[in-house]
């Protein structure tokens, strides 16, 4: 456990007193960081930014259709479900880049609230679930609940083998849902499913770079739906 802490902060570990020198190492190792993040999102855009577009005009043309979204993880990508449940159903402001093709072109418009979920928000459900039957079916028995075919279920994983996230997989393809799954290392076990319509790993064994990848491949694909939604509502009304 220590030698990996030092990896991540040699200068925590440093027998230097020299205050000079530690905030040189700090400042070091944050520039360090900040290019590993930006190097592998810019991995994930060339290869897998046309995957990504064609996710989120999946995911438009299911909310179009009257869908909800369940998002679901474990630990750190619990809180991201979180986060993405409360991206799409409480929305900030649309970008000037994307309000230049959306009716009216106006900068600043609201974006569309839509209907998601977190199945992580309910702690009485998944303690309940998971003291009375099993923490692995914490997620999927929320989804056989809940859920209807056509509905959107996207899980993140930094590992891909979260034994949960498989089995709410497994029940929102038995479901006939649309499935997006977040991944990192190889994809693991959700790579091996083969039944996950939009999977996107992320290639980094760092759970730190893994998730702050995740974060922007969710907001890229809010983003891009939002796009999608208003684009299809101009030609619409054209």
């Amino acid at each position: 456990m220590t030698e990996d802490m030092e990896a991540l902060y040699p200068f925590l570990y440093s027998q230097s007193t020299d205050l000079d020198a530690v905030m040189s190492s700090v400042r070091q190792s944050t520039v360090e960081k900040v290019s590993e993040i930006v190097t592998l999102r810019r991995t994930v855009l060339e290869r897998d930014g046309d995957r990504i577009a064609a996710c989120a005009a999946a995911m438009a043309a299911a909310f179009a259709a009257g869908a909800r979204l369940f998002a679901f993880g474990n630990g750190g990508s619990s809180t991201d479900a979180q986060d993405v449940a409360t991206l799409f159903m409480n929305p900030g402001h649309l970008n000037g880049d994307m309000n230049g093709d959306m009716k009216g072109g106006m900068k600043g418009d609201t974006a569309r609230p839509l209907p998601a979920f977190a199945l992580t928000a309910d702690i009485a459900v998944v303690t309940a679930l998971a003291n009375d039957i099993g923490f692995e079916v914490v997620f999927a028995r929320q989804l056989a609940a809940s859920a209807f075919a056509g509905d959107i279920a996207l899980g993140l994983s930094t590992s891909g083998n979260s034994r949960n996230l498989v089995a709410a997989f497994e029940e929102a393809d038995r479901r006939g849902m649309l499935t997006v799954g977040l991944a990192g290392y190889s994809g693991g076990q959700m790579a091996e499913l083969g039944t996950i319509d939009h999977l996107f790993v992320v290639p980094s064994a760092s759970v730190h770079r893994i998730q702050e990848a995740q974060t922007t491949v969710y907001h890229a694909l809010w983003e891009l739906t939002q796009h999608a939604l208003a684009k299809a509502g101009d030609d619409d009304d054209g």
